[in-house]
């Protein structure tokens, strides 16, 4: 690096063209929503008979198809409000927004031409998706959008039927390989279009597309899902990642476009290991992604403020999920979640928003670092004090507390066999007496380098 205060800071090894932002964006936020939200039941799992929580089998809102999609026909989101849920986003410290354009159920919240089943043809009428973008893009937060592959309403995909239950494991084209021959996924239930439906779902998936890229301005990221249905031949992963480019070429995808991805996206836990690469965890403030009322276990704030730095600290994005109401209005819980963030953000974001990972820096908790700074997280209460080796501590210019502003003493050793000239660079160890607790959610320490 140019100087030795950066030596700690790990240096990117990937490039993300157009999409440099993402990298060490840190905070972003998700929204699932679509016209289920009225029934309180999670979108479109229900329809399949499936939990989305991992390790659940049954679904918790056993529904016919019929009456999962019964309530498309009365969908009258009064309450919707995009530019509450911008500045709530603003507030927050998101520094990017993704929103189901149109999750797995087939209900489009955008205007569409290659569909009657949306928005659109609802009581409401108003394009939701255009509403999002103006009001995020109004608050300076970059735009995404989350579109599913699959549609399980639509007649050519084909539309999931109640002869489909049980829903098959979730790895389908695995089901004809030798290795599974023995186990109850080589039974693959999934029926497959004929090629003339499967083109012309081709062309449905991109008329969507092309409208999404085309119709609503500048889109900074895509986030597909539902890949796991078909493989990568199948969804002409390659053909669309070449649409999407000739139309917003700057725009970041997640790797869920099977074999087109920029980013990663482990979902609701940390993987065994932090990816290699641009990535971000997805994560529910409860349980479920979409609102339903009888989801109460919501992560406390000091457990989410934890789970963003431990991201922050990996390299990679928190994408918080948050779910409207039925009728459009914010889940009072989940604002106060984001009211909370929005609070720490306002000492701490500087810890977590453009920086990036430590290496070498000897320290019993998650630290990121930026040219000049490196940020100590006290994610444990250190009862005597704070103990940080690997620095270039003849160049430490100050220590602070960021939600105080205080100035904290400190001490300096070396291991005396390791001390080379006056005119190197030692790395050596700091010791800080522990600072009294702010009453911040998560306190941290700020080392300032000259």
């Amino acid at each position: 690096m140019a100087h030795l205060p950066d030596s700690f800071i790990r240096p990117d090894d990937f490039t993300l063209p157009g999409g440099e932002w993402f990298i060490g964006a840190g905070f972003g936020l998700f929204v699932h929503w679509d016209h289920a939200s009225q029934q309180g039941i999670e979108i479109s799992w229900p329809l399949v008979g499936r939990s989305i929580i991992p390790g659940v089998a049954q679904a918790e809102d056993p529904v016919t198809v019929d009456e999962y999609q019964s309530s498309a026909a009365t969908f009258n989101p009064v309450e919707w409000n995009a530019t509450e849920l911008a500045r709530l986003a603003k507030r927050a410290g998101a520094q990017y927004v993704v929103f189901t354009a149109r999750h797995h159920a087939g209900y489009s919240m955008f205007h569409t031409e290659h569909s009657d089943f949306g928005i659109q043809n609802s009581p409401f009428g108003r394009d939701v998706t255009k509403e999002f973008v103006e009001a995020i893009r109004a608050e300076g937060i970059r735009v995404g959008i989350y579109y599913s592959l699959p549609d399980w309403n639509h007649p050519d995909y084909p539309a999931f039927q109640p002869s489909d239950l049980p829903y098959a494991e979730e790895h389908w084209p695995a089901a004809g390989l030798p290795e599974n021959a023995d186990k109850p996924i080589a039974a693959d239930r999934h029926r497959r279009s004929s090629p003339e439906q499967w083109a012309r779902f081709q062309q449905y998936l991109r008329g969507q597309l092309t409208e999404l890229l085309s119709n609503y301005g500048t889109i900074d990221l895509l986030w597909f899902d539902g890949e796991w249905e078909r493989n990568e031949d199948e969804w002409n992963s390659a053909g669309l990642r070449e649409l999407i480019k000739s139309l917003q070429p700057d725009v970041v995808i997640n790797e869920r476009l099977l074999g087109q991805g920029d980013y990663k996206t482990p979902e609701q836990a940390f993987p065994i290991e932090a990816p290699t690469g641009p990535w971000e965890l997805c994560l529910t403030i409860g349980d479920n992604w979409a609102y339903r009322p009888d989801d109460t276990a919501y992560k406390s704030p000091r457990s989410l403020v934890t789970t963003l730095v431990e991201v922050a600290s990996r390299g990679g994005n928190l994408l918080l999920n948050i779910g409207p109401k039925g009728d459009g209005s914010l889940n009072p819980v989940q604002i106060e979640r984001l009211e909370d963030i929005g609070s720490w953000m306002d000492r701490h974001a500087e810890s977590v928003i453009g920086v990036q990972p430590t290496v070498g820096v000897d320290f019993y908790g998650p630290s990121t670092a930026r040219p000049g700074t490196l940020y100590l997280h006290l994610v444990m209460t250190p009862v005597e004090e704070v103990v940080v080796r690997g620095l270039p501590v003849r160049r430490i210019s100050g220590i602070r507390l960021l939600e105080t502003g205080e100035a904290l003493d400190h001490s300096v050793s070396f291991e005396v066999h390791e001390q080379v000239s006056h005119d190197s660079e030692p790395s050596g160890e700091i010791r800080i007496p522990a600072p009294r607790a702010s009453g911040a959610l998560i306190d941290v320490i700020a080392v300032d380098f000259r």
